[in-house]
């Protein structure tokens, strides 16, 4: 079966593991709604970057069969470790994925064939594609290298859209796990600082300012608040490199939790659109 190319890329704020079964969340229901609102063409497979595989250099998981579902959070409530996720692995998009990295100068990439898929992945794939068809594979964040560094991991990846791959950036906006307040929820009590990070975002990507969002650290408000760890906002440099270069991000959904976890989930696509 022939596979239409894909244009755009995604980043996707999964805030809490709880999104997998708290049906309150803004965020949830946007992505149950992901395939109807955002993004309805079905991908040949899906190539996720998650804030939660931190290795020194590049690793994609390449499994064979059903993906394991790992659950890499602690304390939750215990039917969210009874959640399944087995969709199939992608071994030839790994394999191809290694190729592109070290066509571009990325002189180390290795596959780990037997990791599965961790609640960066799994949690917002379920309820985009709860049916776990579509092959799915991860690759790692280095939170040892700068923005610039996924950035242009990304820029390798872009090819991939041509075969059908959809690459999906999975991290927070704005993520602080310190600084949340369990007591506020909603969008109307949201930290200055958090909004004031957030919204630079926003903005940067709605311009097509990829190198100001490159040196966030030094360019953006409030960003060491913001990301103490660069691991879940290294993710969005990945799809924001992927997308190619006469793109912008448009927002595609925004809400918060906790007074300053930021769900914002951004599309990224031709400025001409």
């Amino acid at each position: 079966m022939e596979h239409k190319g894909i244009k755009e890329t995604f980043y996707i704020s999964h805030g809490s593991p709880k999104l997998s079964i708290d049906h309150s969340l803004p965020a949830r229901h946007f992505l149950k709604s992901f395939r109807q609102k955002v993004f309805a063409q079905k991908p040949r497979a899906i190539l996720v970057i998650s804030a939660h595989w931190e290795t020194s250099e590049p690793t994609l998981n390449a499994v064979d069969g059903p993906s394991e579902t790992i659950y890499d959070f602690y304390n939750f409530p215990e039917p969210m470790y009874r959640l399944k996720y087995p969709a199939p692995g992608a071994p030839e998009l790994a394999t191809r994925v290694r190729q592109l990295l070290l066509k571009s100068g990325f002189k180390h990439v290795h596959v780990d064939k037997t990791r599965g898929l961790d609640h960066g992945a799994w949690v917002p794939l379920m309820l985009m594609y709860p049916e776990a068809e579509i092959p799915v594979c991860q690759l790692s964040v280095q939170t040892d290298k700068d923005a610039t560094h996924h950035y242009n991991l990304g820029k390798a990846l872009a090819p991939l859209k041509d075969d059908g791959v959809l690459i999906i950036g999975s991290g927070s906006a704005v993520h602080n796990l310190r600084l949340i307040d369990r007591s506020g929820s909603g969008n109307d009590s949201v930290e200055p600082w958090a909004y004031e990070f957030d919204n630079w975002v926003k903005e940067a990507l709605n311009e097509g300012r990829y190198e100001d969002v490159n040196e966030y650290e030094e360019k953006a408000p409030h960003a060491k608040v913001a990301h103490p760890r660069p691991e879940h906002f290294y993710p969005l440099h990945v799809a924001m490199g992927a997308a190619g270069e006469n793109t912008r991000g448009e927002l595609i959904h925004h809400s918060w939790s906790f007074r300053s976890l930021s769900y914002a989930s951004y599309k990224f696509i031709e400025k001409d659109e």
